[in-house]
């Protein structure tokens, strides 16, 4: 059972987690669009504190497949995390930003709100490495980050049809993340709100550690 953790913001946050063993650490990059994104030069210290086997997730929410593939080139992450809602990233742009990136892991968000989440997975088989199911709102322009779950129901019949290995995410945290485990079944769980310390977006270490353990303990033998 893969564990992935988000926001890392710190080296020391990143050291410590990939002490615990999560296997992806997150890290939120741009331009300063979206709130507590990190620069390149942030992000590029903060990597060189993750140790293997953890990996290195760089997690977008622009839809500029420039910047992106600019700065995954500097990055070079394990894995390029795509996070834009589905309108403003579409497959084919997915695609064109795969030949960009030849041989990079890719990462797309799947915003769950009903059954039309199914359609919108399916659109990115055989394009995207791994999916990651995530809460949505629709006002927003990036998918995830809201600290609720979703239709987990919709989440399995996802990872039922699915050919590549998908990730849920949506408001899991230690309390929870064995239930979700047990109902949809996914290759790895990802937490970012409810690891963080309350009212603040560091990580709570003690709740990284219970995640983890929870979810290698859940994981169906």
């Amino acid at each position: 059972m893969l564990t992935q953790i988000y926001e890392i913001s710190t080296i020391e946050e990143a050291s410590a987690v990939s002490a615990i063993g999560i296997d992806h650490v997150g890290v939120l990059v741009g331009d300063g669009r979206f709130p507590r994104e990190l620069p390149i030069s942030a992000a590029s210290e903060i990597a060189t504190a993750i140790v293997p086997p953890s990996k290195f997730s760089a997690l977008f929410l622009t839809c500029d497949l420039s910047l992106i593939a600019s700065w995954a080139r500097e990055l070079n992450p394990a894995i390029v995390h795509l996070g834009a809602s589905a309108e403003l990233l579409s497959p084919q742009d997915v695609a064109s930003l795969k030949r960009m990136l030849p041989g990079m892991v890719v990462m797309r968000s799947i915003p769950v709100f009903g059954e039309e989440s199914i359609a919108i997975a399916r659109s990115y088989v055989g394009i995207a490495d791994f999916l990651l199911l995530d809460s949505y709102r629709a006002t927003d322009e990036q998918i995830g980050a809201l600290g609720v779950t979703h239709d987990w129901g919709i989440s399995r019949r996802i990872v039922d049809l699915a050919p590549v290995p998908v990730v849920l995410a949506g408001g899991l945290g230690p309390d929870n993340v064995a239930e979700a485990i047990r109902t949809v079944r996914p290759a790895g769980v990802d937490s970012k709100t409810r690891t963080d310390q309350d009212g603040s977006h560091a990580k709570d270490l003690d709740r990284v550690r219970r995640f983890h353990e929870a979810a290698r303990a859940a994981a169906p033998s």
